[in-house]
């Protein structure tokens, strides 16, 4: 890739140096992260510019149905990723030399759209014909994390789960907004941000969240284990709400085995098995026969479930 449409690098050029651009200018640090390019210059837009951070190039023609669509999807998702990468749009009808160069080398021009990325001054990976958003997204994370790099919104989401982790739930929930608000069909920030809420004790606001998932992801595992996990906090906070009531029958009647029954099903529900057992033994060891034997049979349950 360093001889491109005429242009060839410096005799006393060093093995492995960025090549010059056209007219001997270094690649500008403050380009444009969204750019129409040309074969006169390719070499300082791509080639060059890859060097130093990934340039994704969008080969399209005015033609194209297809490209119509893509091309609104990349320059969405390359200014999502706040310049960690550049897409720079080819017209291959306009730029029929660079074409058939780039052919010559194996990229596909015959069929458009086409997207490559460009690091280092190669060809990373590219792919062929119109895409979704989520797989465009993940065409771009790939290439951040060859070229050692990630989108803010990976970033973002690695600081919340550690927050969340580390018992600082409302400062996760405050990196899984600002995740939406780069990408608000983020299945995993949604999930996240459900989950801080339900740690923060929040169910109502958990439930806002829920509500407010784009359609288009509703039955993602994240958010369908998020709708799960508000659904036992609910279980578990009504068991324990039962279970304090429970108590205060039993405590004024040690002998209210419909009482401790119960108060084993809350106990269960709330995920405290142990707890369950120990008052099933209760009601079996004073009084085996009661109520034909239920809490014998509860316990088989208990213990095979």
């Amino acid at each position: 890739m360093d001889y491109i449409i005429g242009q060839s690098p410096s005799p006393n050029a060093r093995p492995g140096a960025p090549a010059a651009a056209p007219g001997g200018a270094a690649p500008s640090a403050g380009a444009a992260v969204i750019s129409d390019g040309n074969q006169n210059t390719f070499m300082r837009d791509v080639v060059d510019a890859s060097r130093s951070v990934p340039v994704l190039v969008d080969f399209w023609a005015a033609w194209c149905g297809p490209c119509k669509k893509l091309t609104p999807v990349l320059e969405k998702v390359v200014t999502s990723a706040g310049g960690r990468v550049r897409l720079v749009k080819i017209d291959v009808d306009a730029n029929q030399a660079l074409a058939q160069q780039l052919g010559k080398i194996g990229l596909p021009l015959q069929s458009i759209p086409l997207v490559a990325a460009f690091w280092q001054g190669q060809i990373l990976d590219l792919f062929q014909g119109a895409q979704p958003e989520s797989e465009v997204r993940r065409f771009v994370e790939g290439v951040l994390k060859a070229a050692g790099g990630a989108l803010p919104a990976a970033d973002l989401i690695a600081l919340a789960r550690k927050e969340l982790d580390e018992g600082r739930a409302e400062a996760a929930a405050s990196a899984y907004s600002q995740v939406l608000e780069i990408e608000p069909e983020n299945p995993t920030a949604w999930g996240g941000l459900v989950r801080a809420l339900i740690v923060m004790g929040d169910e109502e606001g958990a439930a806002d969240a829920l509500r407010d998932v784009p359609a288009a992801i509703a039955e993602h595992a994240e958010i369908k284990g998020a709708r799960a996990a508000l659904d036992l906090k609910r279980e578990g906070r009504k068991a324990a709400e039962e279970a304090e009531s429970l108590r205060a029958r039993l405590a004024a009647n040690p002998k209210d085995y419909a009482a401790r029954f119960e108060l084993s099903a809350a106990l269960n529900a709330a995920g405290k098995k142990a707890e369950a057992a120990d008052e099933l033994l209760t009601i079996m060891k004073e009084d085996r026969a009661w109520n034909d034997d239920a809490a014998r049979r509860r316990m088989s349950s208990l213990l095979f479930s």
